[in-house]
């Protein structure tokens, strides 16, 4: 059975973006809704011959198709051929620029089914055209740039205060809702610092990034794993070497930090996006060689140490992303206890650091507004990394089959530092490209007086660490 589908559709982007994007098949899956998962198997920058990998979603079901670039024009055509068990298929997409921000792309797909029985073939038909104009509507989607932030939509405000609808979302099922999972907005000549890029949310934002354009500033403790991201994201995005640099430093140490902080200045004078996603969930309480309890140290001081140290490099228009969890919505902020000493539960202690971040990140986004600095807080929903599979075995072989992939993850750090629609937006919780309250459950949310006093307890405990940078705010 031979089927050609072929739709046409008018962008307000450059052509030279459009094909950008496109170049890269593996992008399929931030605007095909057919496709679950695409992944380009040849590494390093894309050219005729490179293989994608693409995981179908039919029925429900994943099923594998592997694709290969044969014909790459510049700005001009694409044509990818297709091809697993039961499906051939010759995808071609040719661009035209109509103006300098307007152009049009035809997708066409020459499509051989094998194996289907007749009687199926003429009622096949309305199904495949529906899944090639979703295809295209999404494509669209992906490629327009908003003109305004996203408000917060009835359905996700509802789900919030119902609670249960609202965490059953922290599953890929929330993540795959989203009506745009487009990046495809470019960062050429930004530079993105970037804490714990080893592994999960870290590695996928730090190759999304580079596929954007932007420029890698990677802040990790060990030489090897650093090197190791590195290859992994330039295998990915196909970007040059000399766009990644990387820092080594233990960010459970505040005179680590603070060292570090140092360096980038001296090499980085301006900073574009801050993103702070190194975390971490000891089972057991440690406590730090400067005295500070583990969890708190990683996962909440050293992060405001770095935005507060690399304040001289930051400037109008540049932003801060401070990775958070869904599971701060079960804790509050125990002032009288804060490091811990009474009586430890990991998850807790975990919880606990992330809303204290969560509130300064909200302190610091007033405090730094007049500045023209976003400071944004975000969490990723139930993720499958390393870091969870490690600390929290259980939960992760329960919910397994539904968790995220990193990739899902990270995308709401990705499209908060590269989406120009949300210039000045600051001061917000967001959870899949959505803006979602701080606090749901009662007796959690911090009072002004109480959140005041956590502020100066923390810059109190920062203050030694301060010395090297002259800050631009009080």
């Amino acid at each position: 059975m031979k089927v050609t589908l072929k739709e046409t559709i008018r962008v307000r982007r450059t052509v030279a973006d459009c094909f950008r994007y496109l170049k890269d098949f593996s992008t399929i899956e931030q605007w095909d809704p057919g496709v679950y998962r695409a992944e380009k198997l040849t590494p390093g920058a894309v050219a005729v011959g490179a293989e994608f990998l693409l995981q179908l979603n039919i029925s429900g079901k994943r099923v594998p198709m592997t694709y290969q670039l044969t014909a790459c024009e510049d700005n001009t055509r694409l044509v990818l051929e297709g091809v697993n068990e039961t499906l051939h298929a010759l995808d071609t997409l040719t661009f035209s620029a109509i103006e300098d921000e307007l152009t049009e792309i035809t997708y066409e797909a020459q499509l051989t089914l094998k194996n289907v029985p007749q009687f199926l073939r003429l009622p096949m038909m309305p199904a495949l055209n529906r899944l090639g104009k979703k295809a295209v509507s999404g494509l669209q989607t992906a490629l327009e740039r908003p003109a305004s932030a996203p408000k917060i939509s009835w359905n996700s405000a509802l789900k919030d205060k119902l609670i249960l609808p609202a965490a059953l979302d922290f599953t890929e099922r929330g993540y795959l809702r989203q009506a745009d999972k487009g990046l495809s907005q470019f960062m050429d000549g930004k530079t993105v610092v970037l804490t714990g890029p080893t592994s999960g949310l870290g590695l996928a934002a730090a190759s999304e990034f580079s596929r954007l354009g932007a420029k890698l500033v990677l802040i990790g403790r060990d030489h090897q794993r650093l090197q190791a991201a590195r290859d992994t994201v330039l295998d990915f995005s196909g970007a040059d070497a000399a766009t990644i640099d990387f820092f080594e430093a233990e960010l459970s140490l505040l005179s680590e930090v603070s060292r570090v902080a140092d360096e980038i200045l001296a090499a980085y004078p301006s900073v574009d996006v801050l993103v702070n996603n190194a975390g971490v969930l000891p089972l057991q309480r440690e406590v730090t060689a400067e005295g500070h309890e583990l969890t708190l140290a990683v996962n909440c001081l050293a992060p405001v140490l770095l935005m507060r140290r690399l304040l001289p490099a930051l400037s109008a228009g540049s932003r801060v992303i401070n990775v958070a969890s869904g599971g701060m919505y079960l804790s509050g902020v125990n002032l009288a206890d804060i490091e811990s000493e009474h009586g430890f539960e990991g998850a807790k202690a975990y919880a606990q650091a992330k809303r204290a971040l969560v509130t300064l990140t909200e302190m610091y986004a007033c405090e730094w507004k007049s500045l023209g600095i976003d400071c944004n807080s975000m969490h990723p929903g139930w993720a499958s990394t390393p870091g969870v599979a490690k600390s929290l075995p259980a939960f992760n072989k329960a919910l397994a089959s539904r968790l995220r992939d990193a990739r899902m993850g990270a995308d709401t750090v990705v499209w908060l530092a590269a989406s120009e629609e949300l210039r000045g937006q600051t001061g917000d919780f967001w959870f899949d490209r959505e803006r979602h309250p701080v606090n749901v459950l009662p007796g959690k949310a911090l009072s002004p007086n109480r959140a005041l006093a956590l502020k100066v307890w923390v810059e109190n405990a920062l203050a030694g660490y301060m010395n090297s940078g002259k800050s631009k705010a009080a």
